[in-house]
């Protein structure tokens, strides 16, 4: 059971890091400084999508899974629990790459934003 519940953890974990890459921009909008923790996460995400790599939460959590006498899954954790809904033939290597630019497409525009703001504000002064 304690592996079963490490594996949810595990999972929730790469969910809100996901979450994180997506819209941390949003955070960054209202607390600028959150923007050293952001574009890290930003780079990652973008990286692991174009490249087609593997996030290693995923093996992570397929461990834990098996560990715990799950069955664990041999796909990406986007695949395996968003496929579905997103990409009902699976994740291709060309929707990742649309992924990867969707992500730097929002939060380039989002951090334009953001830089504009700034930059409109230090000129009030």
């Amino acid at each position: 059971m304690v592996w079963s519940i490490l594996a949810d953890a595990v999972l929730a974990l790469h969910g809100l890091f996901i979450a994180w890459v997506a819209l941390g921009a949003l955070a960054v909008w209202r607390w600028p400084r959150l923007a050293w923790l952001h574009l890290p996460a930003l780079a990652w995400g973008v990286w692991i999508e174009a490249s087609g790599g593997l996030c290693p939460l995923t093996p992570w959590e397929v461990a834990l899974r098996r560990a715990a006498g799950e069955e664990g899954y041999a796909t990406s954790f986007l695949d395996h629990y968003l496929g579905a809904l997103i990409y009902p033939q699976g994740l291709t290597r060309e929707a990742q790459w649309r992924l990867a630019a969707l992500l730097v497409l929002v939060n380039g525009a989002l951090y334009a934003g953001i830089v504009r703001r700034a930059v409109g504000r230090r000129r009030m002064r």
